[in-house]
């Protein structure tokens, strides 16, 4: 009686085992969600991942329109030429993987200069960024000091938006620099 009862245990327990897994169906319900899920994740994890190095750029140009600020302040004068770079004492490359960064003189009246960022490969969905500081009078008190502002392209460079040039931000002598058309000022 033993041997027959440990008989059929044995043989519902090899049933058992024979039974379990996945069916076809299954694994292809499984795969398609999957699939589904990742056609959903991956556009929004390369924007992203776009962004992170938009940020790079932001605060390098950020950096420099400070220390173009603090430069005028010890020197009064701005630093406007590429040679120049190393002046402003940042220790920043001025081009990186996705920007090269250069400056540009923004005129003399007022006193102006403009810090530029620009994409490194065309293609690259990434914007471009233009900032500005020059010399101006505050209204309510009539006192000089250098005001800055940070504009970004509307577009990226790879879907017909601009490069940043100096042009790509006006000076006046009683507020910050402005952004022209195709940017948009950031704070």
């Amino acid at each position: 009686m033993k041997s027959e009862l440990t008989a059929k245990f044995l043989q519902h327990l090899n049933r058992k085992k024979k039974d379990s897994g996945f069916t076809l169906i299954e694994l292809l319900v499984v795969i398609i969600i999957i699939g589904i899920l990742s056609a959903i994740a991956l556009p929004s994890f390369l924007n992203q991942a776009n962004k992170a190095k938009q940020s790079e750029s932001k605060t390098y140009i950020g950096s420099m329109n400070r220390a173009q600020q603090a430069f005028y302040l010890e020197k009064n004068a701005f630093v406007s030429a590429a040679t120049d770079f190393g002046k402003l004492g940042l220790g920043v490359a001025t081009e990186t993987a996705n920007y090269k960064y250069t400056t540009a003189d923004g005129g003399a009246a007022p006193p102006a200069v403009a810090n530029l960022a620009n994409t490194v490969v065309a293609t690259a969905p990434l914007k471009t960024y233009a900032g500005g500081v020059s010399v101006g009078n505050i209204a309510a008190t009539s006192e000089a000091t250098t005001l800055a502002s940070l504009c970004e392209a509307d577009a990226a460079k790879s879907g017909g938006g601009a490069d940043a040039v100096v042009g790509s931000l006006t000076f006046n002598a009683t507020a910050a620099p402005a952004c022209t058309a195709g940017f948009t000022a950031i704070k």
